[in-house]
């Protein structure tokens, strides 16, 4: 299966990109999407929001409890972007110079269960900041990204940052990324399809240019799934990669996300950087094998194996 190229005159640039940001849009979503609209990026913001297990403890590679693990699967293997924090970025980028970032604005971690209190995730810093830090550090920098929470009592807050994060990002030509999981006392089930469809949508609405979701849990997932693309319309759908789970379950249920359901991509951390580091670039690049290179399962799975 070939390559689903795609050229600047197919990127839909959004009314509030000025025209002096147009063309650095368009170059930034080609990067991004590696010229195919799909996105394969490397999810490495869990530092923050699961604290230290998922890097550390039993069925997690010793490679994994060094932060600079990530940086150095994201300068080795293939992938449309890297997102995680500022913060770990100015740490790491100076010996990592050729790796495309999107830089994670808002985490909190996980302590605070929903029991204690509804979710909030505030900004850690402005997309200004991440403008005057491109320009400082010479970095590449593709986007930003923010994780909101639909169904918190907290949401209205999220929702006007996460507005004003994507219309900045825009201002400056940068590719907005929202995480949109429901979750709070009032979501029940946060892996209804019904719901995560909802919180696709919301995205849409802030304007966001990709949104994160979960994948459902329930039968025939892949058609469910459907409905989240649909409600998503022009802001592309990918797909959260959730805990390590079995490598050929996992490619399976990438491809599907893609060729049943229509998802633009996917975001995978655990999936990846929990492995050794030959083995989690031979994954990486599997996922990006099927994501962006149009390949099938069995050809993603020769990758991986070596």
């Amino acid at each position: 299966m070939g390559k689903n190229k795609i050229s600047k005159k197919d990127v839909i640039v959004p009314l509030d990109v000025p025209e002096s940001a147009r063309k650095k849009y368009i170059e930034n979503y080609l990067e991004l999407t590696k010229n195919t609209g799909r996105v394969m990026l490397f999810a490495g913001d869990q530092k923050m929001e699961h604290l230290n297990d998922d890097f550390y403890g039993e069925g997690i590679a010793k490679d994994d409890a060094d932060p600079e693990h990530l940086f150095r699967i994201a300068s080795k293997a293939k992938i449309g972007a890297f997102a995680t924090q500022l913060g770990l970025i100015a740490r790491y980028g100076m010996d990592y110079r050729k790796v495309p970032y999107v830089v994670k604005i808002n985490s909190k971690t996980n302590l605070v269960k929903t029991s204690q209190r509804d979710p909030i995730s505030r900004s850690l810093v402005d997309v200004k900041d991440v403008v005057e830090f491109q320009n400082n550090s010479g970095l590449n920098i593709l986007g930003v990204g923010y994780t909101i929470y639909p169904g918190s009592e907290y949401e209205d807050i999220m929702f006007a940052e996460a507005s004003r994060i994507v219309y900045e990002a825009h201002k400056h030509g940068l590719i907005a990324i929202i995480w949109s999981y429901p979750r709070g006392k009032a979501v029940k089930n946060e892996k209804d399809p019904h719901l995560i469809a909802g919180a696709a949508g919301v995205a849409a609405c802030l304007g966001a240019d990709f949104v994160k979701v979960n994948y459902p849990e329930c039968e025939n997932a892949g058609e469910a799934f459907k409905e989240a693309v649909l409600a998503a319309g022009r802001t592309k759908v990918l797909c959260a990669g959730g805990p390590s789970v079995d490598v050929k379950a996992f490619l399976q249920r990438l491809y599907e996300q893609i060729h049943i359901s229509g998802a633009a991509g996917n975001a995978t951390g655990r999936n990846i950087h929990q492995k050794p580091f030959d083995e989690a670039v031979r994954m990486c690049n599997a996922i990006y094998a099927i994501t962006v290179e149009n390949k099938t399962v069995e050809e993603a799975l020769k990758i991986y194996r070596g």
